[in-house]
């Protein structure tokens, strides 16, 4: 049983489950068929859709809000890096009665995702869910998200004990602004009673039908005497939609409410470790997909009333569309969404949202009788980049605006003949990493909807990195201890003897192979006209000539600015050669040395970069 300190995997109590091998299809959706009475055709499509209902979790707390761990530690687990789930929380392991912190972002990526209504997991009377409802009704509230009712299976409940269930809810909470009754439904409140098949005799239910809609969890029509429609919550079951059809077309002719349940995926390993449950996985959202192309299909029963989804945040059951972290803490074995409708890195932490709002938009659109959304969205305004640091840039624009709703942007880093997408966000600012230092970037910025139509692009903008860490161009010598790289070296005379200022050490390649080359990084793109190049000043270093070119970039190819010649480093004259040449605006230095009388190898004790 799972009780609101210790959750059983559901799938335990829904009977045998075959193994599914999904093909990574999506199915083409026909709309004929009977349909739930629908509001007027051609009805515009919300922006939440309170038809589209949400499996929403309270039972998680940590010591720092509730005092202790909650269901965290589910599996034996260790929180809050070592949790009871196969993915682990972008917020890490919150506490749901962090309202303004975790709760109030739940709430704005519910209405990301295009959901009107949750379904709030209760657990009785002054358990710890319930306790925490009326914030999390306060919160919901703020975002235009509605909450129903998951009435759980707690200890000793019973058909008389639902029904004062009940009236405790309507009571306690049917005077918030968040609470939700059904418009088209006689303005009734929604309970589902999750495992309902464990209780033979419901007729208790009605004392409250009248006034509520209570949905039992099964196919079986012999089973849901006495309540006012059918639910499934199994997120495996989903992907072949086994009785939909008959409970679909039962429900159409006794008026009932058809809520068929989708899902994401289902792994729960970590939760219940050496379980034996099938799982299911998220082929890159293609599951997700395809279960809900069943619950639409006419020829699994058409449009239902309602379509719940298995879940907001079930994490012990990996069937979460909250925002999984791509960079989970490492070593625990930790799946992340990465690949999900092509997105990867931190893009595909919401890859779920954005394709449950797309998937409520087009329910939506097909239960008032409209027409699938084509209009794009309009370009995003005023395009601006500025420099964050020395490996990364801000891009930041006003709001794209769009018929039903803009869902997120796409942001490009122009390439040459393709454009690199480097990120997407739902906000209207995106900062791009890994960049390379003093470097010029351009930029723009798609808007994309619901139904996946993209913006004409953005203005293009163009911005600078900074500097790496520490480094500043400087005056004098630009190449004193800035970053040096060299071809090879020998021993432990490395290339940043070079740049260190001490004249006795020295960067000395690999013997006896050539060419050699050693590179320094001035950070950034300045003028240089002359070099000195040093080998120590002892006149043990007899004199040698190295044979040498000097080369330079900005950024890309490295040019020639002085051809290969010989160059003599003569003790009597301290060991130094200095080159010159017309002064020119670069970044990156570069000595290319085939040849040396003196080694077998290139060596300097300083290599001095001067503007003139």
């Amino acid at each position: 049983m799972k009780t609101s300190d210790q959750s059983v995997s559901r799938l335990r109590h829904t009977g045998r489950r075959a193994q599914i091998v999904l093909a990574l299809l999506l199915v083409t959706l026909c709309w004929a068929g009977a349909q739930t009475p629908l509001p007027a055709r051609g009805a515009a499509v919300p922006e939440q859709s309170s038809n589209v209902h949400l499996f929403y979790y309270s039972w998680y707390g940590n010591p720092q809000t509730s005092g202790e761990w909650r269901h965290w530690q589910q599996g034996g687990r260790t929180p809050p890096n070592d949790v009871g789930a196969d993915l682990y929380p972008s917020l890490g392991a919150y506490d749901s009665g962090d309202y303004a912190g975790a709760v109030t972002r739940h709430m704005q990526w519910i209405k990301q995702a295009g959901v009107g209504v949750i379904v709030y997991s209760w657990w009785g009377r002054d358990s710890f869910e319930d306790r925490l409802t009326r914030g999390v009704m306060d919160a919901a509230a703020r975002y235009g998200v509605k909450v129903a009712w998951h009435l759980e299976p707690y200890e000793g409940r019973t058909a008389a004990s639902t029904v004062e269930d009940i009236r405790y809810i309507n009571t306690r909470y049917g005077s918030h602004p968040a609470f939700y009754r059904d418009a088209e439904h006689g303005d009734r409140a929604a309970f589902y009673v999750f495992e309902s098949l464990r209780i033979t005799d419901w007729a208790a239910l009605g004392q409250v039908t009248a006034g509520n809609i209570v949905l039992a969890q099964t196919t079986d029509t012999s089973k849901i005497a006495h309540f006012s429609g059918m639910y499934t919550y199994d997120g495996i079951a989903g992907a072949t939609a086994p009785g939909w059809a008959n409970a679909s077309a039962y429900a159409k002719r006794n008026n009932l409410i058809w809520a068929p349940s989708v899902a994401p995926g289902y792994i729960d390993d970590r939760a219940v470790p050496g379980n034996t449950t099938p799982t299911l996985g998220r082929a890159n959202g293609a599951t997700y997909d395809l279960e809900w192309s069943n619950a639409l299909d006419p020829a699994k029963g058409g449009l239902p009333t309602w379509v719940s989804i298995t879940s907001f945040n079930e994490w012990h059951e990996g069937s979460s569309i909250e925002p999984a972290d791509s960079t989970p803490p490492a070593g625990f074995g930790y799946q992340t969404f990465d690949g999900a409708y092509g997105r990867t890195g931190t893009a595909a932490e919401t890859a779920y949202l954005d394709r449950t709002k797309y998937w409520a938009t087009e329910f939506e659109t097909r239960r008032t009788g409209g027409t699938r959304d084509t209009q794009p969205p309009t370009a995003p305004g005023a395009a601006r980049a500025v420099p964050a640091s020395g490996t990364s840039i801000t891009v930041g624009w006003t709001a794209a605006t769009d018929n039903v709703g803009v869902t997120g942007y796409d942001v490009y880093r122009e390439a040459g003949a393709t454009d690199v997408k480097v990120g997407s966000t739902a906000g209207t600012s995106f900062t791009v990493t890994g960049l390379t230092p003093s470097t010029s970037y351009s930029f723009y910025v798609v808007a994309r909807d619901a139904a996946q139509n993209t913006s004409p692009p953005s203005g293009t903008v163009t911005a600078t990195t900074g500097p790496p860490p520490g480094c500043s161009p400087g005056t004098g010598d630009l190449a004193r201890n800035k970053v040096v790289s060299a071809s090879s070296v020998t021993q432990n005379y490395v290339a940043a003897n070079a740049v260190d200022g001490d004249a006795n050490t020295y960067w000395e390649s690999a013997n006896h192979t050539f060419p050699q080359s050693i590179t320094v990084d001035l950070c950034a793109q300045v003028s240089v006209g002359r070099l000195v190049l040093r080998l120590p000043p002892s006149a043990a270093w007899g004199t040698r000539t190295q044979t040498l070119s000097v080369q330079a970039s900005s950024g890309g190819d490295f040019e020639t600015v002085v051809p290969s010649r010989g160059h003599v480093f003569d003790p009597a004259t301290g060991n130094t050669v200095t080159i010159t040449f017309p002064a020119t605006a670069k970044r990156y230095v570069r000595l290319n040395i085939t040849g040396n009388t003196g080694w077998p190898a290139g060596q300097l004790s300083a290599f001095e970069v001067y503007s003139s």
